[in-house]
């Protein structure tokens, strides 16, 4: 069978299928919980919801993505519902029209650490450049640990977004973001809300010894080039796919 262009609109729905097995697969989410979205418009994305069959993000099918329009609107499949949380990406692309694909995920990390209140710094230098750089930048937190279920909750959570590709939610997860091209979006989406897992995480380890936080030197940082997105994200997304045929259920994209 001919694969379909990267830009199609079936395309793209296996493309955020598989950005939900990627995070399953990583850890980022866990059992049912947590979704992938992609423009597919102006006023229309791509969704991860529940069907009447739901079994969890490492099993998630083309079937689960849908398309609904920024008001919730659709013409889905009777048995498929949008997510409860709906809102943070309609708002995120109604916000942003530069933002092509949104990711939100409760990676345990990020939900400890930011429960601790442990600060966002670039606590490492090489070993995760894009992760330093994140920190570096600056990733906001807000403060609600509220189910983002009504508008005005997802305004207040773009807001502590504003032009960061990310968003922490204080004791409840992440929002990450991708521009650009839908498919690449994605993936760049994904990557972003690994590398704040990886600060996560190393910043729960560092808390742990009873050592302080601190950031690396300013003259480290200069010394970390940005290896741009052909590795950063379409390298790394490659390597994030082969992990979720592997490590995954095996089920078909498509029963």
């Amino acid at each position: 069978m001919t694969e379909p262009p990267q830009s199609s609109h079936e395309a793209l729905r296996e493309r955020v299928a598989l950005a939900c097995r990627v995070l399953a697969v990583t850890g980022l989410v866990e059992h049912i919980l947590g979704h992938v979205s992609v423009r597919t418009g102006p006023d229309t994305f791509l969704v991860r919801g529940r069907g009447s069959r739901e079994r969890g993000l490492a099993f998630t099918v083309v079937e689960d993505v849908q398309q609904v329009t920024l008001d919730g609107a659709g013409t889905a499949a009777p048995d498929w519902a949008a997510p409860t949380e709906l809102p943070i990406h309609s708002e995120v692309l109604r916000s942003r029209p530069e933002v092509t694909a949104v990711v939100h995920a409760h990676p345990p990390a990020v939900v400890a650490a930011s429960a601790a209140e442990l600060p966002w710094l670039p606590l490492v230098g090489a070993y995760d450049i894009p992760a330093a750089r994140l920190a570096h930048d600056g990733i906001p937190v807000w403060p609600r640990s509220a189910l983002i279920r009504r508008r005005d909750l997802a305004e207040a959570m773009v807001a502590a977004l504003g032009e960061r590709p990310v968003v922490v939610l204080r004791g409840h997860g992440l929002v990450a973001v991708g521009t650009g091209d839908p498919a690449h979006a994605v993936a760049e989406a994904v990557t972003r809300a690994l590398a704040v897992d990886s600060l996560a995480r190393t910043a729960l380890a560092v808390a742990a010894t009873g050592a302080p936080l601190r950031p690396i030197p300013d003259e480290d940082l200069a010394e970390l080039p940005d290896l741009g997105s052909a590795f950063n994200v379409s390298t790394m997304w490659r390597h994030l796919v082969a992990r979720a045929e592997a490590e995954g259920p095996g089920a078909a994209l498509r029963p």
